[in-house]
């Protein structure tokens, strides 16, 4: 019996080393297809239209006047606003957006307050109130954390003047702090979600969410997608924006513009209430992929192959090749697509971030209860409801 009882554990676990590899092969497949047709083929466009940037604030992050300071340095050759919004006067962003419109006095740069909350995401209530205040069609939102380089803008709004797309997102990557949670944070940006965002891309022929870090698209788009008061309850209002945008038989096509966000100071257990309010977001918003994932969770399979044999030759060979191409997926994701220049000093955490992934994996379906900015939520079927 005992026998019998090791050698399924054996066989499922090489089943699952079998099945993370060949995930692995198709992150490399999924690379290498977007950066052979250079992210996003942008046409030669006759003019670009004026854009309203729209960036909701709700406290500060790590180096953030920085962050807005890049949107005001776009080398666009048309004319652009930036609209910040918040729920309170009182809030510390209000600071910086001050600051910012001292040193940019010519750059058209609003502050919206509105105390007016429409929904359970109070971001979504703030974007609802600062559209009223945009003077352009085409809009482009992005998190306040968000730093971009002096072409993002026109990169961004070129693919967007094509006849079939609605939406244009953005790849990034994270620059960690000092901690450990804000090195795993970043290390799990870099070498697993744009990896599985690609993958996405590749197998889907596009894709069919968007991204916090950009989103592009047309306020006549918007309005036929149910406006941003039909999302006010959501927690992945990124996500849901640009699967309704898609709806419309518009594509949702990822840019080759990389941006950057700067990591918080995670300690641990911030670094686990993130990931867990992250993982049943996607849970919720995609149960049968987010399901499918314990099927590329490698290093696990590779070590319980390891175990399931006691250490017998061919389970090291599997264990070996596995984490290889592990490795291989993490440097080509993270370097070829993604240039994060501290990557390297943090590989050796990757094995610890991978198994942390996997305990994140199944606490996240042991509840339905996320912290998002000190406010804890009941999370159901997508939609957020306030825990007082």
């Amino acid at each position: 019996m005992i026998h019998s009882a090791s050698s399924i554990f054996q066989v499922v676990a090489v089943c699952g080393c079998l099945s993370s590899s060949i995930y692995y092969l198709i992150c490399l497949w999924s690379v290498f297809s977007y950066e052979r047709r250079g992210g996003v083929i942008a046409r030669p466009v006759p003019a670009l239209p004026p854009v309203s940037i729209l960036k909701p604030l709700k406290g500060t992050d790590p180096d953030i006047y920085e962050s807005f300071r890049s949107h005001c340095l776009q080398e666009y050759p048309a004319d652009y606003e930036i609209i910040f919004g918040v729920n309170d006067l009182d809030d510390p962003a209000v600071a910086s957006v001050r600051q910012l419109q001292q040193e940019f006095p010519s750059r058209k740069i609003e502050l919206v307050v509105s105390s007016a909350t429409l929904g359970a995401n109070v971001k979504v209530s703030n974007l609802e109130h600062m559209l009223e205040a945009a003077r352009f069609e085409h809009l482009v939102i992005n998190d306040s954390d968000i730093r971009v380089e002096p072409d993002y803008l026109r990169r961004v709004i070129t693919p967007l003047m094509g006849p079939h797309v609605g939406m244009v997102t953005c790849p990034y990557r994270g620059v960690a702090a000092p901690t450990l949670g804000s090195r795993l944070e970043s290390l799990g940006i870099s070498t697993d979600f744009c990896a599985g965002v690609l993958v996405a891309r590749q197998l889907e022929g596009g894709i069919r969410f968007g991204l916090g870090s950009t989103l592009a698209f047309r306020r006549p788009d918007l309005d036929l997608a149910g406006g941003f008061h039909s999302i006010v309850d959501y927690l992945a209002d990124d996500y849901e924006l640009g699967r309704r945008i898609a709806g419309l038989g518009l594509q949702v096509v990822l840019s080759d513009v990389v941006v950057e966000t700067h990591l918080p100071a995670y300690d641990m257990k911030g670094f686990l209430s993130h990931q867990l309010r992250w993982a049943r977001g996607v849970r919720d918003s995609r149960a049968g992929g987010y399901i499918g994932l314990v099927t590329t969770y490698g290093l696990m399979w590779a070590l319980l192959a390891v175990i399931a044999a006691h250490g017998a030759p061919w389970s090291w060979a599997v264990f070996g090749v596995t984490v290889l191409l592990r490795l291989a997926v993490a440097l080509v994701v993270g370097k070829l697509v993604l240039n994060d220049r501290q990557l390297l000093g943090h590989l050796w955490l990757l094995p610890l971030r991978d198994l942390i992934a996997v305990g994140v994996w199944v606490a996240s379906f042991a509840g339905h209860t996320v912290t998002w900015r000190g406010d804890r939520f009941h999370l159901e079927n997508g939609k957020l409801t306030r825990i007082e």
